[in-house]
This record gives C-alpha cells, sequence and structure tokens, in this order.
C-alpha cells in the first residue's frame, strides 16, 4: 500500500467521523465575558482550592463553576445575568451571594468564615471539591484490586486496549491476543463495571483493537474478586473504565493516528457539564492491517497411508484488512441533590478482509516428496448496540443507597470464507453467521451501619442467547458443490443466570474485614441441528442446571497509612464459552478441525492471596503470594484420526486429520510470587515493574480414539501430567528528558512452561515510546515501536500418541505509529455532591465495591 493509498484511507473513513463528532461544540456556543476574583477569609488571607458556584437565576443550563489556585484566584467565561454565587472550602461555612454580572473584570473578593471547631470534626457530611492532576503513580493497591493508570504509558499512545493490556501488572497477552492473568486465560472482561457491546462480539483480538488507548481512564485488575462481582472467571475481571469528565462547560480532545502496517485511526472524546445535566459523546475510526503467521511440522511415527507419509509441514500466512467504528453517547440528569437518572447508547462496527495461504508438505517414506496449496479468501462483517439506563438515589447523606441499572445489547456476526485446495480439487465455501441478544438487570442496595460498617445486598439477572448458523459447502473435480452435511447446522446457545449476593464489611481498630457470599443459579439450554447422516449427531438438545454458593473473605490490617497486609479468599467458577459446546463450531481447514463439546462442565477454582502494600512518596512496593487450585479443569485435547466422508468410510487416499477438542480433566495448581513496584528514581528517571515467580501442578489423562499403523482403530493415552517453575517479568523505564518531552523503553520476558504433553518455549519483546508536549499544553505528539527485534512469537511443541508437532505463531510482526492529540477548553475539575467522610467509601464505577482500607 503506497502513502497516497494510506491518505486517502485516512480521510474518507475516518476523518469525517470525527468532524461530526467535534460539530457538537458549535451547538454550545454562548457570548460570555470573562470574569476574574478572589476568595478570602476574614483576616483577609486568600483561601486556595474553593469551589465557587455561579448558578444562573433564568436557566440552570448556564451556570458554571471554578476553582481556586493556591493564591485564592480564579477566571471564568460567564453569559452576563443575575448569579447566585457560592463559596465552599474545607473547615469553612458555606457562604452565598447574589451579583449582576453585566460586563468582563474582576467581581472582586467573596468572603467565608471558618467553622467554629473545624480542628474538631467527627464523621459527617462536607461538601467535597476533588481536585484532579496528573498522577505520579501509575499503579496503585486497594483492597480488592489493582488500579493501572494508562495515561502515563506512551508506548501505547495512539493505540487500543489491546497495546494497553499489554503493559498492564500482571496481565500478559499472547501473540495470538489472548488476555491472561496468573498465567490464566479465563478472564471476565467489563466495560464500566459491565459486560459491554463492545467486546461482545468477540472476545478476540479484534475486539480489543477496537476501543482506542485515549478513551481509557484506567484499568482495574481484580484478582480475586468479591461476591458483590458476578462468579465467572476464574483468573479474574479486568474492568476498564473509560473517560467520563467531571470539568465544567465544554472539553474535549481529538486524536489522530498514522502508522505502520498501515493503521491510520482519528477519534474524538467531547464533554458538556451544565447545571444539573452532564453529556458527553464519544467516537471514531479506523483502519489497521495485520499479518500472521503459522507454521506447524508434524512427525508421524505410525502414519496409516498407502504412500507411509512420515512428515507434513504446514506454513500459513494470513493478511488482513479491517476497519472499525464506534460512538457513545450519553447523559446523566440530577433531578435532584439525591436522586439522578442516566442513559448512554453504544453502536460499533467492524469489517474485515482476510486473505491467507496455507502451503502443505508431505514428505512421504516411499514416494517422491509432493506439495498443496489451500487458498482463503474472507470477510467478516460485526455490528453491535448497547443501550444503558440507571437511577441512583441517595436516602440520606450517610451513605444509604439505592442502585438500579437495565443494559440491552444486540451484536451480529456474518462471516464468509472460500476455500481452495489445488492437490485434490476442492474448494469449500463456509457461511458462519452469529447473532448475541443480552439484557442484564441489577439492583444494588447499601446500608451504613455505625461509623465503620456496612452491609451491601443486591441481585442481578443476566438473559444471554447466541444464535449459530453454519453452512459448509465443498466440491471436487468429480463432485459438484454441495453441502458438507457433518460441518453444516443450526445452533442456539442460551444461558440464564440469577445471582443474590450480601456481604458485610467493618473495621476494628487497625483489623479491617469484609465477608460475603454470593449464589448463582444456572440455566444453560442448546438445541443443536445438523445436517450430519449420523442419527446421533444430527440432532442435540440439552439442559445444564447449576446452582453454587461462591464465599469470599477479605482481611486487612493497617500498621500505617499506605502500609498494610493484605489476606483474601475466594471461590470462582469457570464457565464453558458458547462455541466450545457446539458439537461442530469450527471448520476453515481440512486438516486442521476444532471440535465443540455438548458434554462440557464449569470448573471450579480456590483463590488465596495474602499481600504485603507499602506506598510511599518515592515508590510503591507489593509483593503478593498466591495458589489457586482448579478442578475439573478444561484443556485442550489434540489427537489424530484418518478422514472419513459424510457416510464414516476412511476417504481413498487415505488423509491425516488433527482435531482438537475442549475437555473438562484433572485439576490445575498455580502458586506463587507476584511482585509489583513503581519507583521514582529521580526526577527524570522513573520504573514500572512486574515479576511473577510461579510453580505449576497439573494432573490428568484420557483415553481418546486414533489409529494404528495399519490404520486400524484404538484408543491411545493423552496425559496432560507435569510440573515445574516458570516467570513472567515486564519492565518500563520512563526518562523524562525536560518539561515537555519523555521516552520510555519496555521490556517483556516470559519464561517456557512443559508438561508430558506440551512443551512451550519462552519468549520476550521490547517496545519503544517518544512523547512530547506542544501547544502550550493542549498537544501532545508521541510515536512508539511495538517489538523492536520482531521477537514477539509462540513456539512450542506437542506429543500425541502417533505424532510430534513442533509450532510457531506470530500474531503481529514489529510495527509503528505516531500520534497527534489536541485538547480544548480544559476546565478545573469540580463536584459539588455531597460525600461522607466514611473509610468504607470506593465507588469507582458500576458493580464497584470498597472495602476496610
Amino acid at each position: 500500500m503506497n502513502q497516497t493509498e494510506i491518505i486517502n484511507i485516512f480521510t474518507k473513513k475516518t476523518l469525517g467521523l470525527t468532524f461530526v463528532l467535534s460539530a457538537a461544540a458549535f451547538a454550545f456556543g454562548q457570548e460570555k465575558v470573562g470574569i476574574s476574583g478572589t476568595v478570602v477569609n476574614k483576616n483577609n488571607q486568600p483561601v486556595p482550592y474553593a469551589s465557587v458556584t455561579f448558578s444562573n437565576k433564568t436557566s440552570k443550563l448556564l451556570s458554571d463553576a471554578a476553582l481556586t489556585d493556591e493564591k485564592g484566584q480564579y477566571k471564568l467565561d460567564i453569559t452576563p445575568g443575575n448569579y447566585d454565587i457560592t463559596v465552599e472550602a474545607i473547615d469553612y461555612k458555606k457562604s452565598v451571594v447574589n451579583k449582576q454580572i453585566a460586563t468582563a473584570g474582576s467581581i472582586g473578593a467573596l468572603s467565608i468564615e471558618p467553622e467554629k471547631s473545624s480542628t474538631n470534626i467527627k464523621t459527617g457530611d462536607i461538601q467535597a471539591v476533588v481536585i484532579t492532576a496528573q498522577s505520579t503513580k501509575p499503579y496503585k493497591v486497594e483492597l480488592d484490586k489493582r488500579t493501572y493508570d494508562p495515561s502515563q504509558d506512551i508506548v501505547s499512545k495512539g493505540g487500543n486496549l489491546q497495546d494497553v493490556l499489554s503493559n498492564v501488572p500482571s496481565v500478559s497477552v499472547d501473540t495470538d491476543g489472548t488476555v491472561s492473568m496468573r498465567g490464566s486465560s479465563n478472564v471476565k472482561f467489563l466495560i464500566n463495571g459491565k459486560p459491554s457491546a463492545l467486546l461482545g462480539i468477540d472476545d478476540g483480538a479484534n475486539a480489543l483493537q477496537s476501543i482506542p488507548a485515549d478513551q481509557i481512564e484506567k484499568i482495574e485488575v481484580i484478582t480475586n474478586p468479591s461476591s458483590k462481582f458476578e462468579a465467572s472467571g476464574t483468573a479474574g475481571i479486568l474492568n476498564i473504565i473509560l473517560k467520563k469528565s467531571k470539568k465544567t462547560g465544554f472539553n474535549g480532545s481529538v486524536i489522530g493516528t498514522l502508522g505502520y502496517l498501515p493503521q491510520t485511526n482519528l477519534n474524538a472524546n467531547l464533554n458538556w457539564r451544565k447545571g444539573n445535566f452532564t453529556w458527553f459523546l464519544n467516537g471514531g475510526g479506523g483502519y489497521r492491517e495485520s499479518k500472521n503467521t503459522s507454521r506447524n511440522n508434524d512427525y508421524f511415527n505410525n502414519a496409516a497411508l498407502d504412500d507411509d507419509l512420515v512428515k507434513r509441514d504446514t506454513n500459513s500466512e494470513t493478511k488482513s484488512k479491517n476497519n472499525n467504528y464506534n460512538a457513545s453517547a450519553g447523559v446523566v440528569y440530577d433531578i435532584t441533590e439525591k436522586t439522578s437518572v442516566n442513559a448512554s447508547g453504544t453502536v460499533r462496527t467492524f469489517d474485515s478482509e482476510n486473505f491467507g495461504n496455507i502451503d502443505y508438505a508431505y514428505t512421504p517414506f516411499k514416494n517422491p516428496f509432493y506439495t498443496s496449496n489451500r487458498s482463503t479468501f474472507g470477510t467478516n462483517n460485526n455490528l453491535a448496540f448497547q443501550g444503558d439506563f440507571g437511577l441512583d438515589h441517595k436516602f440520606d447523606d450517610k451513605g444509604q443507597n439505592l442502585s438500579l441499572s437495565l443494559s440491552l445489547q444486540r451484536s451480529r456476526s456474518y462471516n464468509d470464507t472460500n476455500i481452495d485446495d489445488t492437490i485434490n480439487s476442492l474448494k469449500d465455501i463456509i457461511n458462519q453467521n452469529t447473532i448475541n441478544k443480552t439484557v442484564i438487570g441489577k439492583v444494588d442496595y447499601e446500608l451504613p451501619i455505625g461509623e465503620m460498617s456496612k452491609l451491601e445486598a443486591g441481585y442481578r439477572i443476566d438473559i444471554n442467547t447466541n444464535d449459530y448458523s453454519n453452512d459448509v459447502r465443498e466440491s471436487t473435480a468429480t463432485k459438484p458443490l454441495d453441502f458438507l452435511k457433518p460441518y453444516t447446522y443450526d445452533a442456539t446457545y442460551k444461558e440464564t443466570f440469577n445471582a443474590f449476593y450480601l456481604q458485610f464489611k467493618s473495621k476494628i481498630g487497625k483489623l479491617g474485614y469484609q465477608i460475603g457470599v454470593r449464589d448463582e443459579l444456572s440455566n444453560v439450554d442448546i438445541n443443536y441441528l445438523s445436517l450430519n447422516p449420523n442419527p446421533a449427531k444430527n440432532s442435540v438438545i440439552t439442559t445444564k442446571n447449576y446452582n453454587n454458593l461462591f464465599p469470599s473473605v477479605y482481611l486487612s490490617y493497617d500498621f500505617s497509612k499506605d502500609n498494610q497486609l493484605l489476606l483474601n479468599y475466594t471461590r470462582r467458577i469457570d464457565r464453558p464459552r458458547s462455541f466450545f459446546m457446539i458439537p461442530n463450531p469450527n471448520y476453515s481447514d481440512n486438516q486442521n478441525i476444532f471440535d465443540g463439546n455438548i458434554d462440557l462442565n464449569p470448573s471450579y477454582v480456590d483463590s488465596f492471596e495474602f499481600g504485603y502494600s507499602i506506598s510511599k512518596k518515592k515508590f510503591t512496593l507489593n509483593p503478593t503470594l498466591y495458589f489457586r487450585h482448579q478442578t475439573d479443569d478444561t484443556k485442550m485435547l489434540v489427537y489424530n484420526i484418518l478422514a472419513t466422508d459424510d457416510n464414516g468410510d476412511i476417504i481413498n487416499p487415505k488423509r491425516i486429520e488433527s482435531h482438537t477438542k475442549p475437555i473438562n480433566l484433572g485439576t490445575d495448581d498455580r502458586y506463587g510470587l507476584d511482585f509489583n513496584f513503581n519507583w521514582d528514581a529521580t526526577n527524570w528517571l522513573k520504573f514500572l515493574g512486574n515479576v511473577d515467580l510461579f510453580g505449576y501442578n497439573t494432573k490428568g489423562s484420557t483415553l481418546y480414539d486414533t489409529f494404528d499403523k495399519d490404520g486400524n482403530p484404538i484408543q491411545a493415552v493423552a496425559n496432560f501430567e507435569g510440573k515445574g517453575f516458570s516467570t513472567r517479568a515486564r519492565l518500563s523505564s520512563t526518562i523524562k528528558v525536560d518539561k515537555t518531552f519523555s521516552f520510555q523503553l519496555q521490556g517483556f520476558y516470559r519464561g517456557g512452561q512443559k508438561t508430558a504433553y506440551q512443551d512451550r518455549k519462552d519468549m520476550y519483546a521490547i517496545n519503544f515510546g517518544a512523547s512530547k508536549t506542544i501547544w502550550k499544553g493542549d498537544g501532545t505528539l508521541a510515536f512508539n515501536i511495538q517489538d523492536i527485534f520482531n521477537t514477539r512469537s509462540m513456539r512450542s511443541t506437542t506429543y500425541t500418541a502417533n505424532s510430534v508437532r513442533d509450532s510457531y505463531m506470530q500474531w503481529q510482526p514489529r510495527q509503528f505509529s505516531v500520534s497527534l492529540t489536541y485538547r480544548f477548553k480544559q476546565g478545573e475539575k469540580i463536584e459539588q455532591t455531597k460525600k461522607k467522610k466514611d473509610i468504607n467509601s470506593n465507588a469507582t464505577g458500576d458493580d464497584q465495591q470498597g472495602g476496610p482500607m
């Protein structure tokens, strides 16, 4: 792709959408005048960081607010009119005066009086003023989670959610886009505390790449979620908090990115806050190309082929062109000081074209060497909608709250693939359509008990329906195009979860505790109808019911402020993915086939953590010892069979098919030390690191059907047992050259793991990023290189009864990008809502919770 084509894609596909979003700015324009003033106490001394609110007597939409600086001064652009001016500051009495503002200039000094005994204020109601500046610590430890702030992550600027997750402590992203925490890929994703249509179409790398890094405010890493959270996700929960500005007036930013492999992105974040209304509008789109390379070398030790095949080399390269767009809009309206309602909507599209080539090289024992080629062209079209509605009510100012929410989601995915196989004169046409519909309803209630305790309770219902339609047609030189019956089916997967939770938290001296229990009633219905001529496999109706209790216990002991011990235990569940349970969910390569397993059941994990956290001005240290015991673990069984036709007869000439199938088997124990730290070594040098030293002990073996050297069916044993020790490590170093320029180096390493079934090799990668602030702080220019030495690839050796497979896979080669961010109307960040000084308060997003600190 030449430079002209890249520029055309950038302008035609993304620039227009962002201009539409940015045009909203003109709707907020008013003729305003610039005013200034000061806030002083009775001794005429300046009062810093006081909240000054201008409430327009005619229209609340014209109201605005400001925050005084360290000299007690403030400036504001405001529409002329009659205003009630409210001044508030911690340890001072609230003051209200009325002024008519007609012209620009100073309105003079506003005086406030101190509280009668500000030093003796007990737990009670205060008017909170929240001052937010750039955090010096990108990583923060709390009782039940760890929070990562990506704003200082230079390497990911201009990237997407997948790029950001690659830098989050305790989180790893494999070369195929699979996200894992502490070595387990059973991670539950939430957006603002709820499952989201942004990730609802697919759970792979495509979904992660559709969320721009610029829209992410923070990521909560919850390795041991409490009973308040849904119990699925044995590895833990990643809660992605998207930006929602608290700044008054109109604020926003626009970011554009150009990169190679060719990529273009343009995104806008717009916010408007006036009076009782808060609006936001975020969206954008982009174009991206990707290149996936994989190699499999299969060595057969007893192949039952006429020509005695002893080796099959498979080389695959897939290139894709992707377009994605997303837009979110919402409003929050404060009905009263204690009650507010909110509504938001999200739409996301993802389209791709995929070009693939698979080369097979066969090395027989008797006959000459020969090759085969399988070329693929596929299109993918995804569309998702989501609507969220909520109501929040405070019964009083002591923390008794009720929250109601409803989320309606729908997504659909159309996938069409055309495959040509040269040596067998085969042509396959595959059409895969999936429609997902989800309804989530929640009720959460909080009741403070005394000064140090809180009771929480809630109910949640999830109804999730997936409709699958899979048509596979095949033609040969001797057979016209017709359905490949074992792989043509319609299926409906429906799951309904009802959950109730109750938890209590309190504190006795320096000891904090939280105990809770969650009860989940699960119902799964699968209706599978296939064209398979085998009556036992052409129609399956299955219903599964589960009722499980999931307790959680948290303990903390405070030695001093920001210095504490943490101990917790939780029980979790790993529910099979829906497409894992469809008997034949995937057919894209007639020699490498993925089989579903309708008999797959959930697995369960008991998780323990014992950690220590200390946070000082220059550093934060957080070592955590952990142990996880998982039963009925889901493992991937790889086996070989002789290919058969629709009637079950062995194909002549004989052909070997390699199958992969998920099964429940044995136990899996993980234990280790997860050590996270950040250190501001000097004013110009900072480090952020994560080291996970872990051991594993896997048990389980099973029988499976295969064939002997004469082609006769036999049973063999797959042994998954293995134990050992490995390492994962990440280190980022940020160097600040001056106030406007910084650069960052980041290294990643994952040690190898070995079992009797598979030997996975180690992997490492190094990234680079640079950032320059321009336009007096309103702009940022960033540059980054992902995988400088092109080493991020996955290598493994897998052993079966009649073969050994060496595998290599690289999801993306080295790539680089440059991005430009522009921010406008950056107002002061102010909250006027009443808050309570409560050691239990820690509300961040939906479904979030605090804990004894």
